[in-house]
């Protein structure tokens, strides 16, 4: 029965982790209540909640950032609780305090204990004194640029800066070598700032071919800690974790007790209550070394229900009642395997550039056992450039490591997103290549791999333009619609009355452009299959209309599929020659450059943020910046011309 002195949860957070909180938070019977950003009015995570309000703004700093107009909006709401989710203000003391000053309950850890491990720097300090291995690095208040350098100096490159304050991979930038120390440190700093209000940063020696190894805690109010077994979260890309699972494919029971205990260890120190993850890195010989502890729910923790069979949010909840641990660290249940994978609107041909707009096609995949989506979209949803780009998490659990890494690459091969990209097919090829199957597993795999993992664009076959053009003619909206199958005014060969039938179709795909002559009828179209079937042998393929655009699946990739106008094309091609573009929509955070000024092939010339990260946007070759169209802190959308530049004669 649920205590009437928690009836009503509220979610400070958006996408899919505030409808995987809200979706356990139902099942208790607790009304669910959703804040949002003027531009998530019509988000998923509001449509799911009982009671939505408004926090006004688009920017996180204006509406998932402001404590005082999330607690009004508890207070508005009825809501007795906040839980934080992950991001946004979830390691935040100052959110812990104020929660707390209003009489409300934070489903997180106390502010002490935030304040004591989610400063980076803080939570090493207190390591230290502990006895736990520490990597070697410089955590101290000193911020300036001259300290940075004499500790990179003293620890020896490559160094890693981290936000001290942060996690995600914002704020956190590899040095190389002293020359790269001042750009990356203030790229750091304002990645920092922005993501978690916070600039300052530390700076540890970067531990070549580490797994990244973390421990799930968890502690009640009653004194009572364990640990929830482990996971590897050693597959990154830019320090940003992309697939995790639990366990630890190699870790001995030995190795899991050692880093569970001290995990425990450091969680009752500091007087810890709620859900906690203390990360490790482990290196080839066993060893492991402190790393920093998340004093929230982690992305991942999916997989480590997944072998334990138990619900973190529903332990979240009862644990903020008052309600003790229901088990004992004897009884930590660890069952079979479990992959997390994390969907994500980017561009993987593009260094992974962040992608907005449209989710134009949307399909998750199918039910079933061991199977699971945690998603924050909808087809039809917009997503936007103000916020992380993940759409949300595919989770696989099977008897052993390679059930769950097949069933894992079944969903994937089933999911399907159109209007924009998506990292879809680059986890399909991580899942795939030969050394994941084998687990050799360190943060260096995807840099190790890239050339497989994100190999060059080949042509779209011959087989492949033929099917678009029968699925694109089949689709074409008539004129008149005609129910006579007989007539020719319901025929799918394009004829038009006192025209000629179509016989030739320009098509255009990812930049490819054929035509194609069409053949008649080798392929039917029926709810959304392609069915092709040549010298006996029947395949299907996934094709969906949506207004000018076909969206049609071959193996495995959706692709967008238009009639080609070569005259807007050469027109479009004419637009952006001898100019730079804003690769996505986002906002101005630097112009390095004067108009002028003589630029190299690669230098920086303008600085975009967008979905919390800076990209850096270079000359494309050599040349004079002939004008700017674009000023510091101005939003700018996908395709808008931000630099002209001449070529050097």
């Amino acid at each position: 029965m649920t205590s009437p002195m928690l009836t009503t949860l509220l979610v400070a957070n958006r996408g899919e982790i505030a409808c995987r909180v809200m979706r356990t938070a139902k099942a208790l019977g607790l009304t669910t209540v959703a804040v949002h950003s003027a531009t998530d009015r019509d988000a998923r995570h509001c449509r799911e909640a009982d009671i939505c309000v408004d926090l006004g703004g688009s920017k996180a700093a204006d509406s998932y950032l402001k404590i005082d107009k999330i607690i009004a909006a508890a207070k508005a709401s009825g809501a007795q609780a906040i839980h934080p989710g992950y991001g946004f203000l979830s390691e935040n003391a100052g959110f812990a305090r104020a929660i707390e000053a209003a009489g409300l309950i934070f489903l997180g850890p106390p502010a002490a204990a935030i304040d004591a491990m989610g400063s980076k720097s803080a939570a090493k300090a207190l390591m230290e004194v502990a006895g736990v291995p520490l990597v070697p690095g410089y955590h101290g208040e000193a911020q300036d640029l001259e300290t940075f350098r004499a500790a990179a100096e003293h620890i020896g490159y490559p160094v890693l800066l981290k936000a001290t304050a942060g996690g995600g991979g914002k704020g956190m930038k590899v040095v190389e070598d002293v020359s790269q120390l001042a750009d990356a440190l203030a790229s750091a700093q304002r990645e920092a700032l922005s993501s978690f209000g916070d600039a300052r940063m530390l700076v540890e020696k970067y531990v070549l071919k580490p797994r990244h190894v973390e421990i799930q805690v968890f502690a009640d109010q009653h004194g009572n800690c364990l640990y929830l077994n482990e996971r590897d979260c050693s597959i990154q890309r830019r320090h940003q974790k992309v697939i995790e699972e639990a366990p630890a494919p190699g870790l001995s029971a030995a190795q899991r007790q050692a880093m569970g205990e001290s995990a425990v260890r450091a969680a009752q120190a500091i007087g810890y209550v709620g859900a906690g993850t203390v990360e490790f890195l482990l290196d080839a010989r066993g060893e492991f070394f402190f790393m920093e502890m998340n004093t929230r729910l982690q992305v991942e923790h999916p997989v480590t229900e997944a072998i334990t069979g138990l619900d973190l949010v529903d332990w979240q909840i009862r644990v903020a009642r008052g309600e003790a641990l229901p088990l004992t660290q004897a009884e930590v249940p660890l069952h079979g395997h479990a992959i997390e994978v994390r969907l994500y609107a980017e561009d993987p041909g593009n260094d992974f550039l962040p992608q907005t707009g449209r989710l134009e096609v949307y399909r998750e995949s199918a039910a079933g056992p061991g199977r699971r989506v945690d998603s924050g979209v909808c087809e039809g949803d917009e997503v936007s450039p103000f916020y992380d780009p993940m759409l949300g998490k595919l989770i696989a659990w099977g008897e052993d490591r390679e059930q769950a890494r097949l069933r894992l690459l079944a969903m994937l091969d089933e999911f399907a997103i159109g209007g924009l990209k998506t990292n879809l097919s680059f986890l399909r090829r991580i899942l795939g290549h030969p050394a994941f199957a084998a687990a050799e597993l360190d943060t260096g795999f995807i840099p190790r791999y890239q050339e497989q993992l994100l190999p060059a664009i080949e042509p779209l076959p011959t087989a492949f333009w033929t099917a678009a053009a029968e699925a694109f003619d089949q689709t074409r909206p008539h004129q008149v619609r005609h129910d006579d199958p007989a007539s020719p005014w319901s025929a799918g060969n394009g004829f038009r009355n006192g025209l000629p039938a179509r016989t030739l179709l320009a098509l255009n795909c990812n930049g490819e452009h054929r035509v194609i002559h069409l053949s008649g009828q080798t392929a039917v179209l029926q709810d959304d299959q392609l069915i092709i079937e040549q010298a006996g042998i029947r395949r299907q393929h996934l094709a969906v209309r949506r207004a000018d655009t076909l969206y049609l699946r071959w193996e495995g990739e959706l692709h967008g599929i238009r009639t080609d106008d070569p005259i807007a094309a050469a027109n479009a091609s004419h637009s952006v020659q001898g100019g730079l573009t804003a690769p996505m929509n986002g906002s101005i955070v630097r112009i390095l450059v004067e108009v002028g000024q003589t630029v190299e092939a690669g230098t920086q010339l303008v600085v975009l943020e967008a979905m919390k990260m800076e990209h850096s946007l270079r000359a494309p070759h050599a040349g004079v910046v002939k004008a700017l169209f674009c000023q510091e802190g101005e939003m700018v959308s996908e395709g808008t011309a931000l630099v002209e530049l001449t070529e050097l004669q």
